[in-house]
């Protein structure tokens, strides 16, 4: 009897629980049993992620360097093979790069390892537990019926990387305590000071070039010192405001195509450098700006600051297409896109759900509903999680070149704090999650030559144009999985999580609250000058996740 396929289990699950109630975990277990979820998680990396047999031959790992759960390849057949050997051996040569020297990777040995299958493309999962976690060797060639070697269907190298083995170090603060901290850091730095007298951002942080995303993450992060520290609430409500009023002022007048968009792009110090930035938005970076306005308006009452987000959502409606998708980036002036890519839309479906979940605004249910379908047809039916970054070109990217977890985790949170998730949802935000998980985090990281593991552990990398633990990229994995965990009570996914946000404490400067964006160990420069407000944002946002988890935990 031929293997059920997923989608039509799913079917199948759906019809048999219409009629029950999914209950949602508001709170955080009292406690995890490690030996337990382990053993789960084991189990769990013998499933391969979407194998391109099961999916109209879609092969997403082309590009992937790195695996935690067992890989199928897309191998072609040997004519005349009947059968197909796998085999893996260690890489000998692995080098990284530490200050621009290389520095050879301690690999572990192990004898080679095994399996025959019928196909060039079945999945590993029969060895795949049987090596360490180092980089190997897959070679698998085809056998005639007496077992003789004919021709070699494929070969990769990559990296069998370390699962999810915990306990991890616990959090060294609580998660409010920390988060505090660090919003009030930000809030004393003199490049956000700056804003109490000058109408203008202080450029001596040229970050702030990134105008939509890190001028919201100012504001963001202003209102919520406003709301959690009442001693500073007046200075940072006239701080949000002022860099709000410079915002609305780089935004695109009314009447216009982009009628309140705010600008991607601010001082050419980005723009200046391709032509494809000049003149132009990155199409979802407005919802950073719609977040801010909200935020703030929550805090200060304003009506103009709910008015502004709201004409920007406006616009976003006359931008969508037909068939539910955004252009990546267009023109300011026109309002036409700069290429053919398409935009990944998790932000726009955010923002819609909180203005019907807050506010109780009806006005673009319409417009959530086409993004929903768009990304459900094509986005994750090709499973191409592209990367789409302010400083990284899409021209020429080919399908799954750059992958990210940025595209991939949030959406899974998004579909798994819908009010009613349903049962393909709740399976297509697994996926999200194990390929965000796969590709992007490292549990723990090999030793070099030099006696040090390069990153610090656990930790999530941004792209595959980025290969660099952000802390960002942590926030948006670990909100992932601690969705997952809220909606299906699964204490591996909040263990997961766990895991990630206790580190954000552990990287912070205990001294002043700071947390640096990088989580890799560099001798060319330091964390400080690399800071990005808007990663700073998000991982404050997530320790106040948990710590509301486990506030409810100790009700």
């Amino acid at each position: 009897m031929k293997m059920i396929t997923r989608r039509l289990f799913l079917t199948l699950l759906a019809a048999l629980t219409t009629t029950l109630s999914w209950s949602k975990y508001d709170k955080a277990p009292t406690s995890v049993n490690y030996s337990r979820i382990n053993k789960q998680a084991v189990r769990e990396y013998l499933q391969p992620i979407r194998p391109g047999y099961e999916h109209h031959d879609t092969y997403w790992n082309t590009y992937a360097f790195k695996f935690i759960y067992a890989p199928a390849f897309d191998f072609k057949k040997i004519p005349g093979a009947v059968k197909y050997r796998y085999t893996l051996v260690p890489d000998t040569e692995v080098k990284e790069k530490i200050s621009k020297k290389a520095v050879t990777i301690k690999n572990p040995s192990f004898a080679p390892v095994s399996f025959v299958a019928d196909h060039p493309n079945s999945s590993l999962s029969p060895i795949w537990n049987k090596i360490p976690a180092a980089h190997v060797v897959l070679t698998v060639e085809g056998l005639d019926k007496n077992g003789k070697v004919i021709g070699e269907a494929g070969k990769r190298k990559f990296l069998r990387d370390f699962g999810f083995c915990g306990p991890y170090n616990n959090a060294v603060r609580p998660y409010r305590e920390a988060a505090i901290k660090a919003m009030l850091c930000l809030h004393h730095t003199k490049e956000v000071k700056n804003w109490l007298d000058s109408s203008v951002p202080n450029m001596d942080y040229s970050h702030y070039t990134y105008a939509a995303k890190i001028i919201s993450a100012v504001i963001r992060n202003e209102s919520l010192v406003a709301r959690y520290v009442p001693q500073e609430r007046k200075t940072a409500i006239q701080i949000a405001e002022s860099a709000a009023n410079f915002l609305i002022s780089l935004s695109q007048p009314a009447g216009t195509p982009m009628a309140y968009f705010p600008p991607t792009y601010y001082k050419n110090l980005i723009a200046s450098k391709r032509a494809e930035n000049q003149g132009t938005a990155i199409t979802m970076d407005a919802n950073y700006a719609i977040h801010a306005f909200l935020d703030l308006y929550d805090v200060c009452g304003k009506k103009k600051y709910y008015e502004q987000a709201t004409n920007i959502l406006r616009t976003y409606k006359k931008l969508q297409r037909p068939d539910g998708s955004f252009p990546i980036k267009i023109y300011l002036h026109n309002g036409q896109p700069t290429n053919e890519r398409n935009a990944m839309l998790h932000s726009i479906c955010v923002t819609c759900q909180r203005m019907l979940t807050q506010y109780q605004t009806t006005e673009f249910e319409d417009m959530k509903q086409k993004a929903e379908k768009w990304m459900h047809d094509v986005a994750i039916r090709s499973f191409d999680m592209t990367g789409q970054f302010e400083d990284v070109s899409v021209n020429g990217v080919r399908p799954y070149e750059n992958l990210t977890n940025c595209t991939a985790a949030p959406y899974a949170k998004y579909l798994l704090g819908k009010p009613h998730p349903t049962q393909e949802e709740i399976a297509d935000a697994k996926d999200l999650l194990r390929l965000s998980e796969d590709q992007f985090t490292y549990w723990d990281h090999l030793y070099n030559e030099w006696g040090f593991r390069r990153y610090n552990t656990p930790c999530v990398i941004e792209q595959y144009r980025y290969k660099t633990p952000v802390d960002n990229s942590a926030a948006n994995v670990s909100g992932g999985f601690l969705e997952y965990y809220k909606e299906t009570g699964d204490p591996l996914a909040y263990a997961k999580a766990k895991a990630l946000i206790d580190n954000f404490t552990i990287m912070q400067n205990a001294k002043n609250g700071f947390m640096p964006t990088t989580w890799d160990c560099s001798f060319s420069r330091t964390n400080e000058v690399s800071v990005w407000y808007n990663c700073f944002l998000s991982g404050i946002l997530r320790m106040l996740e948990m710590d509301a988890l486990q506030t409810t935990q100790k009700k």
